[in-house]
């Protein structure tokens, strides 16, 4: 116990380690993800307190409270609603037994000790959050055009034009229709898969959804 706890308070505890696809279904982690919607583990970094667990559709936080206590919170970042922020990797130096990946995703700020034999895994972690954040960009660019395009419209038409309550009921629908095809469809990326596919390279194939 006295190791345990010397461990934690000296921060050696919290340095995690990159688990191979081959033990994701070990982790606390799978526990939640949705499987009924194809969601699957990508890249995972356990630490004695910690599992951040990367799918294709989110990150998965299993936040310890302690590296001696039991508890865990676990919370959701969802990629399709939360943004990827800054991203930085600072790397060991002589004396140092880990690197740090550093990112924010919506509010919040990670940042992630891990064994630093691990720096190429990293590397890759590091360059598929940067490519999200790459796509969230363009996403949220597509969705502003949309909304710029519905003003523009909307400044063309004359409402008094339309004949009848029906055909207004008409027009409306299909413009909202559209609007929300536009916003949640075609410019909000769901599903990272080809991303994380592209950018890691854990030695080996992550299992695909039956």
């Amino acid at each position: 116990m006295f190791g345990k706890l010397a461990a934690e308070a000296f921060g050696i505890s919290d340095i995690g380690v990159i688990v191979p696809p081959s033990d994701f279904h070990k982790v606390d982690a799978d526990d939640y993800l949705f499987h009924e919607d194809a969601e699957r583990i990508f890249f995972l970094i356990k630490s004695k307190k910690d599992e951040y667990c990367f799918t294709n559709l989110a990150l998965i936080h299993v936040d310890g409270d302690s590296a001696v206590s039991t508890k865990r919170m676990v919370k959701r970042y969802e990629f399709a609603s939360s943004r990827i922020g800054f991203c930085a990797i600072e790397t060991a130096g002589n004396l140092d037994m880990d690197v740090e990946l550093k990112f924010s995703i919506g509010e919040t700020a990670f940042s992630i000790d891990v064994k630093k034999s691990f720096i190429e895994q990293v590397k890759d972690i590091y360059k598929a959050l940067i490519a999200i954040g790459r796509q969230q960009s363009r996403d949220a660019t597509g969705r502003d055009n949309a909304l710029r395009t519905l003003e523009a419209m909307g400044g063309m038409l004359k409402l008094g034009g339309v004949q009848g309550e029906a055909a207004v009921v008409a027009h409306f629908n299909a413009v909202l229709d559209n609007l929300n095809a536009a916003m949640l469809d075609r410019h909000t990326t769901r599903d990272y898969s080809r991303v994380f596919e592209k950018f890691i390279h854990n030695g080996e194939t992550p299992p695909r959804a039956p």
